[in-house]
C-alpha cells in the first residue's frame, strides 16, 4: 500500500507518502511539515483562524512537495489518507476537504483518520512493531493511557480529568516569560536548574486508577512564576515542574504496566506524541518500564510531533483492512479512540461536539 497523508489537525501543514508491505514494514518516502511558530508566536499560542489560513495557503504547495520527494504521480497512490479529527475544526477542514478532492480526481479511496490513532502506530514508522502493546499518548491536547490490540482496536486505560501534560508545559512556559513554543522552551530552560527548591502539589494519589490531572501543577506553577526575578530562579521552577510532570506520568504508567502485564506476555510500552520528544520525560518513562520488565520504544523524534507520516501510515492500515470512508466523512473537533468507553464512562461531558476522551 503506498498511501498519501495530510494532517492539518493544528498548528503544522504537513504531507507524507509512506509505503506500507503486506507484512507490516513501513517505509516513509517523504514527509513535510510546514510549521506556523512564526505565525503564532506573537499571540504565546495557536490562534485557530490563523492556522485555518495558513493551511489553506499552504497545503497545495506542501503536498506537491511530498510527492516530488518521493518521486510518485498520483498513479503510483493506493489511496489518500487525511486527518478528520480531533482538532482546530477549521483546520482539520483543510486537510480533509483537499484529500476528499484528491481522492474524487482521481479515483482513490478515502481513509479518514483519527489523529490520535496516527500517533498510536507512529512508533512503527522507525520500527517493526508487533500489537498489542500499551501505549501512553501524551501531547498538548490528549494524555491516555491505551491498550492497543490493532488498527481500530484499542481501549482506554485512563486520561486526564481536566489538562494535558502537553498544556501544562505550554502554559507554564507562557506564564515564566519562557517563550513559544512553550515545551521545548521550558526543556531547555530546566538544563540549567535545579528543581529541589520548589515544592509543587502532585494529583490524585488517593486513587487506583490510571487517571492524569495536571491543572494543580499548572495553577501553582503559573504562581511562583510570578515571583521568579531571576533566571536561575525560571531554571530552578522549570526543572521542578518538568521533574513533577515526568513523575506523574511515570506513576500512572507504572499501575497501567501492572494491570497491563497481568493480562499479557508481550510487554512493549510505547511512548507517542510530541512530550515524547522531552528527553527527561523518556528517561524517566524508560526507567519505569524496564523495573516492570517492559519493553520501551518511542518514535524517531521527528515523529513525536504533529506529522503526515503517521497518518498515512494509519491510513495505509486500514486499508489493508478494507476499511476506508465515505465521500461526506465529516470534520470532527472531538473524536476519542475508545469511542465506547467515552461514552459509556465519560470524563468529560459529551456535549454537541462530541465525547472528547
Amino acid at each position: 500500500m503506498t498511501v498519501l497523508g495530510l494532517e492539518t489537525s493544528c498548528d503544522e501543514t504537513a504531507a507524507s507518502v509512506v509505503r506500507l508491505t503486506a507484512d507490516g514494514e513501513a517505509t516513509v518516502l517523504s514527509s513535510i511539515v510546514h510549521s506556523q511558530i512564526d505565525d503564532h508566536a506573537a499571540f504565546g499560542g495557536v490562534v485557530p483562524e490563523i492556522a485555518a489560513r495558513s493551511h489553506v495557503e499552504m497545503i497545495d504547495g506542501v503536498v506537491r512537495r511530498a510527492m516530488a520527494e518521493a518521486g510518485l504521480g498520483y498513479d503510483a497512490l493506493d489511496g489518500v489518507a487525511a486527518t478528520a479529527g480531533p482538532g482546530l475544526v477549521g483546520g482539520v477542514m483543510v486537510g480533509l476537504g483537499f484529500g476528499k478532492a484528491v481522492a474524487l480526481a482521481r479515483g482513490l479511496p478515502l481513509v479518514a483518520v483519527n489523529h490520535l490513532e496516527g500517533h498510536a502506530v507512529s512508533a512503527r514508522l522507525g520500527a517493526k512493531v508487533e500489537y498489542p502493546f500499551l501505549l501512553l499518548l501524551v501531547s498538548g491536547g490528549h494524555c491516555q493511557l491505551l491498550e492497543v490490540r490493532g488498527i481500530g482496536d484499542m481501549s482506554r486505560l485512563g486520561t486526564t480529568i481536566d489538562d494535558a501534560a502537553g498544556e501544562a508545559f505550554d502554559k507554564i512556559a507562557k506564564a515564566m516569560g519562557l517563550g513559544y513554543p512553550g515545551g521545548p522552551a521550558l526543556e531547555r530552560a530546566a538544563e540549567r536548574g535545579d528543581g529541589s527548591r520548589f515544592d509543587l502539589p502532585r494529583a490524585l494519589l488517593g486513587r487506583k486508577d490510571c487517571d492524569f490531572s495536571f491543572s494543580g501543577l499548572k495553577t501553582a506553577a503559573s504562581r511562583l512564576a510570578q515571583a521568579c526575578e531571576s533566571d536561575r530562579d525560571r531554571a530552578d521552577l522549570a526543572d521542578a515542574v518538568q521533574s513533577a510532570i515526568a513523575r506523574q506520568l511515570s506513576e500512572r504508567s507504572d499501575r497501567a504496566m501492572a494491570d497491563y502485564a497481568a493480562k499479557h506476555a508481550h510487554r512493549l510500552f510505547v511512548v507517542a506524541g510530541g512530550v515524547a520528544a522531552n528527553k527527561t520525560v523518556r528517561r524517566v518513562l524508560e526507567a519505569t518500564a524496564d523495573k516492570r520488565g517492559f519493553a520501551f520504544l518511542a518514535p524517531p523524534m521527528a515523529y513525536c510531533t504533529d506529522n503526515a507520516a503517521m497518518i498515512a501510515l494509519a491510513g495505509a492500515e486500514r486499508l489493508q483492512r478494507g476499511l476506508v470512508s465515505d465521500i461526506d466523512a465529516p470534520a470532527r473537533p472531538r473524536w476519542p479512540l475508545d469511542e465506547a468507553r467515552a461514552l459509556a464512562d465519560p470524563v468529560h461531558p459529551t456535549g454537541r461536539k462530541g465525547a472528547k476522551a
